[in-house]
């Protein structure tokens, strides 16, 4: 759930299903979304607002498969700003890809604990981002040790496409937290301590266009 906030905006409903709301639903390759709307619910809360959701969805379509830093760097920068900003939604959804991303659940449990966890010593790289993160989220400014730090690893696009999927998620959380964007029906919810409602391990999942496959993943399911 997304805290102890309702539901204040609700998924388009049916009857307003327009050829531009199925453009929303479809945006991202979903099979079936166009004819039976996404399995989503953040799209189907994006198409109550069709100009908004078209231009968000390019924007964050760039961020997430189309952007200069690996997905690696990526999903520690989602995952640290979901936990800052206690954003269940994108949290659970992000442990899945980061998994696939190659990060052990090890590295996923001390992204919470942040730049000085041991798990990062030699890892300079991820140390970095994750100092990048810390240091925008408090101060909403980047010291010049911290831009050194991201520059002896990232060229000067990396760092652009960085700073900006730091924004977009700090964003994004922000609205799925106020619409009350809850998680889908069924969903087998992994918590911030990386538990599951179930009692299963996290597993790991594609993410959008990484496969034809990619919106059926039947282990996130509890009833799977």
């Amino acid at each position: 759930m997304t805290g102890d906030t309702s539901i204040r905006i609700p998924n388009l409903p049916r009857e307003e299903w327009t050829e531009a709301a199925r453009d929303v639903f479809g945006f991202w390759g979903e099979p079936g979304a166009r004819e039976n709307g996404s399995r989503t619910n953040l799209q189907m809360v994006l198409a109550q607002h069709l100009p908004l959701a078209m231009a968000y969805n390019v924007f964050g379509k760039h961020l997430l498969l189309e952007s200069t830093l690996a997905v690696r760097p990526r999903e520690l920068v989602v995952l640290r700003t979901s936990w800052h900003l206690k954003a269940p939604y994108e949290w659970h959804y992000h442990v899945g890809y980061a998994l696939t991303a190659g990060l052990t659940m090890a590295e996923i449990g001390a992204i919470r604990d942040g730049p000085d966890a041991a798990e990062w010593n030699g890892k300079n790289a991820d140390r970095a981002v994750l100092q990048a993160v810390d240091e925008l989220y408090r101060d909403s400014r980047l010291s010049d040790a911290a831009y050194a730090a991201l520059s002896a690893h990232f060229d000067k696009h990396q760092v652009m496409d960085l700073v900006f999927t730091i924004g977009n998620y700090v964003m994004l959380s922000w609205a799925i937290a106020a619409f009350g964007v809850p998680l889908e029906d069924g969903v087998d919810q992994i918590g911030f301590d990386l538990k599951t409602r179930s009692g299963r391990s996290p597993t790991s999942r594609d993410r959008p266009g990484d496969s034809k496959d990619w919106a059926e993943h039947p282990s996130d399911h509890t009833g799977a």
